[in-house]
């Protein structure tokens, strides 16, 4: 005899497993209508509701797959460490269900139940650690609790999240990630251990459904009556996360994340979000009090900004951003190059914070920009991992970049005075692009700015107006480095460039010294440090009465001689007018502003020794020479006079190890010259 109530049974069974085991869609929206799930197996769907209805109880119990137990089982115990995360998850699906049921108010659907506002609630009581929140938005069917409740929302999933969990090797991951594999609901069971959703589907007349689960492997369905539609999800909380029982954590979680979403969030009988997200207005709404208020709130910043940027663009890649310079630079992004890891703009996908901090939509030498950028081209469920390689992403990258060094240009241009206080905040970080963003080099090198010999203190020109106004003949574009403005004017190498009224760049900052040398030339003209220029000096005068070739080469045989190895030579000078010596490099050796960054930075430089030039129209080489010519070269002051002109050729570099020695030679000169 046939057994018709295992068959029954088994029937049963067997159709619960093919719909767990269909693929869906990629979803993180737990109140979607899920249309591709009913367009894909709508007689699976009736027919497994007629099978089940059979049963005499009305509360239906079903299995999860096996992969979602482990999933579960992933997200409370081993993923998160930050559970305030569930608020956000809740709150974005709540916003995501009324946006569609707003959609459907607005297109005239008959079929719609339209008689609730449009709200998001949530109620906690402290002393049972119980928390709620409802929506009123689109609602969901029996099917659709099973098809967004009862399967993994995204093929992959799991194996991901498991493979992210094996490279943490025990530790914890960053709470951004979650909600970005569409997982997000689930997200709840990290503070509770058991959830109850109520919800109502937006259709006319249609059914309540209440859907309960521990996460533990199985849920049940069962229906209710409820008299309107939308969602309410209610938990009590687990000892160890009371404080989410509590108004004011709430609050804070609310601001932090979900501050900007379309519609009211109610605390109790407050409203706690702003509602407005003004990066959606366009500039001409904007006030200046709000914008600035805006920008303390995003950045932490107690100051106001020293500009904003709004940016719409529509096309291939679709998004909104509002993008601020800070009035002036943290010490740290000065001192400490490593923090511009850490910075970046807000990621919002459709108001909902994401990323707080996204790396990936500047590079480096920008991320001093604050703001918040907003696009729906991303999807809720979206990775880090697929963040970093997403073809939107990097089309965001590339178009904001371009906006925002145009609005640099823009600022130079129209407000100079602004931009020079942008520069001497930021130039310096900027110039990290030049040797990194080779996409955007010549726009960078067009907004560099420099003090140079005939500028003023705090004035700037860049190599444009440098190279507009170049000595006839010039055919070089010439630099010096330095500590600062002061030592590098007073430094003996500018004498030649000043005799002949050549422009000199001067180049203070550190960071000159590794990225303007790399940019080689400007309109054809190559860039070179005066310490390794081919000067011209067949017009120079010397000022006074040049040595005689014969006494030139005793006495530059006398510096050779008293010096030994701590120079690579000594040559007579070309550049000097008025300084008996200088130091200068070997056109293939580091200048001496280069070699001082190494060693602050405690890097090995290559060994190098330093040319010295003598002026052999000077007082005091030719009193050497004289010195040299009667055999007075052993004579301990004459030796110390060489030692003391080639330690203050070091002492003008920075480069002199012992003052101490310095100053007591300088002494017995002194008495020396003083004696009666």
């Amino acid at each position: 005899m046939t057994n018709f109530s295992a068959v029954r049974h088994f029937q049963r069974d067997r159709l619960r497993y093919l719909v767990f085991t269909l693929k869906f869609p990629p979803k993180n929206l737990l109140f979607a209508n899920n249309a591709n799930f009913i367009r894909q197996a709508p007689g699976t769907i009736q027919t497994m509701t007629a099978m089940i209805e059979n049963n005499p109880s009305s509360v239906k119990q079903f299995e999860y797959k096996a992969e979602m137990k482990q999933l579960l089982d992933l997200i409370v115990h081993s993923l998160y460490t930050h559970p305030e995360i569930f608020l956000r998850e809740l709150i974005s699906n709540a916003s995501d269900a009324i946006g569609k049921v707003r959609f459907r108010m607005l297109s005239s659907d008959e079929n719609i139940d339209k008689s609730t506002e449009l709200k998001i609630s949530i109620n906690v009581d402290p002393e049972k650690s119980s928390f709620v929140i409802e929506d009123t938005g689109i609602g969901m069917s029996e099917e659709e609790l099973i098809a967004n409740l009862g399967t993994v929302a995204r093929s992959g999933t799991l194996g991901f999240m498991e493979s992210l969990k094996e490279q943490q090797e025990g530790q914890r991951l960053d709470a951004s990630l979650i909600g970005q594999f569409g997982v997000g609901f689930y997200s709840v069971f990290m503070v509770t251990d058991e959830v109850t959703v109520e919800t109502r589907s937006a259709e006319s007349g249609s059914q309540g459904w209440c859907w309960k689960s521990s996460g533990q492997g199985t849920y049940t369905i069962e229906p209710m009556e409820l008299a309107s539609r939308g969602t309410r999800i209610s938990f009590t909380l687990k000892e160890e996360f009371k404080e989410f029982a509590e108004e004011y954590r709430l609050e804070q979680i609310i601001k932090k994340y979900s501050n900007f979403v379309d519609y009211p969030i109610w605390l109790g009988n407050r409203q706690i979000n702003s509602v407005s997200a003004l990066w959606q207005r366009s500039k001409s709404e904007m006030k200046e009090e709000e914008v600035n208020e805006f920008y303390k709130f995003v950045s932490n910043d107690y100051k106001e900004p020293l500009d904003y940027l709004h940016i719409s663009v529509e096309g291939a890649v679709s998004f909104k951003a509002l993008l601020f310079i800070p009035s002036e630079a943290p010490v740290d992004l000065l001192y400490n190059q490593s923090s511009l890891e850490k910075r970046g703009p807000q990621l919002y996908v459709r108001k909902v914070l994401i990323q707080h901090e996204c790396r990936d939509l500047l590079p480096e030498y920008l991320r001093f920009v604050s703001g918040v950028v907003d696009t729906e081209d991303l999807p809720l469920n979206v990775s880090r991992e697929l963040v970093q390689s997403s073809p939107v992403m990097a089309k965001m990258r590339q178009i904001l970049t371009s906006k925002l060094l145009g609005w640099f240009d823009t600022l130079a241009k129209e407000q100079p005075d602004k931009f020079r206080t942008f520069y001497k905040a930021f130039g310096t970080i900027i110039k990290i692009g030049l040797n990194t963003d080779y996409t955007n080099r010549d726009k960078l090198i067009d907004l560099l700015r420099f003090e140079t010999t005939r500028s003023a203190e705090g004035e700037y020109v860049t190599f444009r107006e440098y190279a507009d106004r170049m000595a006839e003949g010039q055919g070089e574009i010439y630099f010096h480095t330095g500590n600062s403005r002061s030592q590098m004017l007073v430094h003996p190498n500018l004498e030649y460039f000043r005799k002949r009224d050549i422009e000199v760049l001067l180049l203070s900052d550190p960071v000159d010294v590794f990225v303007i040398p790399s940019i080689f030339e400007y309109d054809k003209k190559p860039l070179k440090s005066i310490e390794k220029a081919e000067i011209d000096t067949t017009d120079v005068v010397p000022e006074g009465e040049r040595l005689s070739a014969e006494r030139t080469s005793g006495v530059i045989a006398l510096f050779r001689e008293v010096l030994g190895d701590r120079i690579a030579d000594v040559v007579e000078s070309r550049r000097l007018v008025s300084s008996p010596v200088t130091l200068v490099s070997d056109k293939d050796g580091l200048d001496s502003q280069m070699e001082r960054v190494m060693k602050m930075m405690h890097q090995e430089a290559p060994p190098s020794k330093k040319i010295l030039e003598v002026n052999a129209s000077h007082p005091i080489i030719r009193n050497l020479a004289g010195k040299h010519a009667v055999g007075l070269t052993g004579d301990p002051v004459v030796r110390a006079a060489v030692v003391q002109l080639f330690e203050s050729a070091l002492l003008l570099e920075g480069d002199l190890d012992s003052v101490a020695d310095y100053v007591s030679r300088m002494n017995e000169l002194v008495e020396a010259a003083t004696r009666p």
